[in-house]
């Protein structure tokens, strides 16, 4: 029996062999280190038999995937030690995320962060016996009876929705039991350093009709000494969580009554918006993009063109009968209303390229465990667009679309933030437009587009729009959690369903292309992450207050008015605080609310005419000239420095 091994070399066995006994044969310190073993490309157990000739590959903590499985074994302890100490509690899911994993638990009676204390402990003991784990496989019938017998039902459940044929394989680590496809560790005891961080609530397969279940997120590493310095960033990362500190600065708030995903913006982050939105139109229109104002809600036909309704029905607000011909959804995206203005009146080749834009409301009916803060929403505003194009034009475009994107990234100082990801369809073409010859020959499209530019990108299966590949420019939060912030779609079915045409030079109608784009993406998603990037302290061309002129005195608080209104009056925006509060006080509070520059005024500046400037970046900037001081500012407005 042959193994080949990731370098290429070949070890030959004259009888079956483990994964383990297999790195054993590699070297010691190898098999010392091995969490798991890649078989044939497939992960495995390392109990795992290799009986005929394959590709091995030993999987250690210093890879991604040996990570997880870490993980998710201790994921697979924290859910032993719950029904150690909570025996009436019913086990959901507990699987790996980002930064480590979580589990979804339903209590008879809800824990707190007291428990997580209690249960650490417990874990610590399954730790310290090294438990042996071990895969045990069962026919679907077994599986449930097993589970049922445990009085587990979101096993059963889980287990109901499989095949009957199913092979369901589950790992035994002591007297616990527990439903997974693997692989583990091969004990307990390989855990070294592991925390739980927090507990939130999570409805059951995030369906918020479905019962609400208690989640327990937690993470693992090798080191303590690694685990120590996760936790110290998490700390940090808590003090920028603009979840938070949005709240603090007054930027939005959430209200139980109005409802989950449904933010509202304050007077200062309206202004932050206002500001965004109205830069990113004056570019637009400057590129030679025409606005539009579409509906917020359309019938249900217009999404039964555009395929939505196919594709996207279960992310979309109905509003009535669904059935009926008069139902109406709200719409999740702009670009079914845009094609109507294209379609109202021929089009030459000559006309083409035509560029819309819209700064638009729009609506997607996210999980309820997917929301979060600014992020993630149920009603958001989105800087969309679409370009329908010749052929001939889709490269040229394609790259101007995306300039424009780089344009505001680095305005905006996020430019050396993101990623860039190729979406692709995936295996399962049951999600995407059935058009093979299309799909190949538009991502071979994007591909050399993207390949020209010379981006750096990586690829992914199973992220394209159902029309079409796209460019998806991607971003972390705070607690490195990936989103998307930008894309840019090629789309070949849309101008076919809405019978978009264009005649050519000889007089023939043509089908042209779609691309769909987002300049800065959803404008509540880019505020987030702005308050997260800067802890608060945005650019000055972006801060809702630029200036807060103090007074210090009764004296000067006519004076201190003056000055605002002129700071107004030259494009800045500027506030009075004229309260009867030492100055002290008001310098404090300007400093919490993070603002670039305070002009303090006294009886001495008043009779001068000047202003004592305070600056967030270089401190006490001394008395100066309000003429000479307000020039300043306002060249730095303009230059959109960060």
């Amino acid at each position: 029996m042959k193994i080949t091994l990731k370098d290429g070399s070949v070890m030959e066995f004259s009888s079956p062999v483990t994964a383990y006994e297999a790195a054993k044969a590699i070297s010691e310190g190898l098999a010392r280190n091995a969490v798991c073993a890649k078989i044939d490309g497939e992960l495995k157990d390392l109990s795992t038999v290799i009986d005929k000739d394959c590709s091995l590959a030993v999987v250690t903590l210093k890879e991604h995937e040996g990570l997880e499985v870490y993980r998710h074994t201790t994921a697979h302890v924290l859910a032993q030690a719950v029904k150690n100490i909570f025996p009436t509690s019913k086990l959901a899911i507990g699987p790996t995320v980002d930064s480590g994993f979580y589990y979804d638990i339903e209590f008879k009676t809800p824990i707190t962060r007291d428990d997580l204390v209690k249960i650490e402990n417990e874990m610590k003991e399954i730790i310290k016996s090294d438990m042996p784990i071990e895969r045990i496989v069962y026919s679907r019938k077994d599986a449930l009876k097993l589970f049922k017998g445990f009085s587990e039902p979101y096993k059963v459940e889980l287990i109901n929705d499989l095949p009957e044929d199913s092979v369901i394989s589950c790992y035994k680590q002591g007297d616990f039991i527990d439903l997974c496809r693997g692989p583990h560790l091969p004990s307990t005891g390989k855990i070294k350093a592991f925390k739980l961080t927090s507990i939130t609530g999570a409805y059951w397969r995030g369906n918020e009709k479905n019962k609400m279940l208690t989640r327990i997120y937690g993470t693992a590493f090798e080191k303590k000494s690694e685990l120590e310095e996760y936790l110290e960033a998490l700390e940090q990362a808590k003090l920028r969580d603009h979840n938070k500190l949005g709240r603090d600065l007054g930027i939005f708030m959430t209200e139980e009554v109005i409802g989950q995903g449904l933010p509202i913006l304050m007077p200062k982050g309206a202004k932050i918006m206002q500001i965004l939105s109205r830069f990113v139109e004056d570019e637009e229109e400057r590129r030679g993009f025409m606005i539009t104002k579409t509906p917020n809600m359309a019938k249900n036909d217009l999404y039964r063109i555009s395929g939505h309704w196919y594709h996207y029905r279960d992310k979309m607000f109905v509003l009535g009968d669904e059935n009926s011909p008069d139902a109406m959804a709200l719409r999740p995206m702009t670009c079914p209303f845009q094609y109507q203005i294209y379609k109202n009146g021929l089009k030459s080749y000559r006309d083409l390229p035509v560029r819309y834009c819209e700064t638009a409301t729009e609506f997607r009916n996210e999980a309820s465990g997917e929301m979060h803060g600014l992020i993630r929403i149920r009603q958001f505003t989105l800087s969309d667009g679409h370009l329908i194009v010749r052929p001939d034009q889709v490269e040229e475009e394609f790259k101007r679309c995306l300039d424009l994107s780089y344009y505001f990234l680095e305005c905006l100082g996020m430019k050396e933030d993101v990623t860039y990801r190729f979406s692709k369809r995936g295996k399962n073409k049951d999600k995407y437009i059935d058009n093979d010859k299309a799909w190949n020959e538009t991502e071979a499209l994007m591909k050399k587009i993207l390949d020209d530019i010379g981006l750096d990108y990586v690829e992914a299966e199973d992220e394209a729009a159902f029309y079409g590949p796209k460019l998806d420019v991607q971003i972390k939060n705070v607690y490195g959690k990936e989103d998307t912030l930008i894309t840019i779609q090629l789309d070949f079915a849309a101008a076919h369903s809405f019978d978009m045409t264009y005649v050519d030079e000889n007089g023939e109608k043509q089908y042209p292309f779609v691309i769909h784009r987002s300049s800065i993406g959803c404008y509540e998603r880019t505020l987030a992450l702005l308050i997260e990037k800067y802890a608060g302290a945005f650019p000055f061309w972006i801060c809702p207050v630029q200036v807060k002129v103090l007074s210090l005195t009764d004296r000067t608080a006519d004076y201190a008015k003056e000055i605002a209104d002129k700071l107004k009056a030259a494009g800045l925006r500027a506030e009075a605080d004229v309260r009867n509060e030492k100055i002290g006080y008001k310098i404090r509070e300007a400093q919490l609310d993070k603002i670039p520059y305070m002009f303090i005024v006294g009886d001495k500046e008043k009779e001068d005419g000047t202003v004592s400037v305070r600056s967030r970046k270089q401190g006490d900037m001394g008395v100066m000239n309000l003429k000479d001081i307000t020039e300043s500012l306002v060249e730095e407005d303009r230059s959109k420095r960060v």
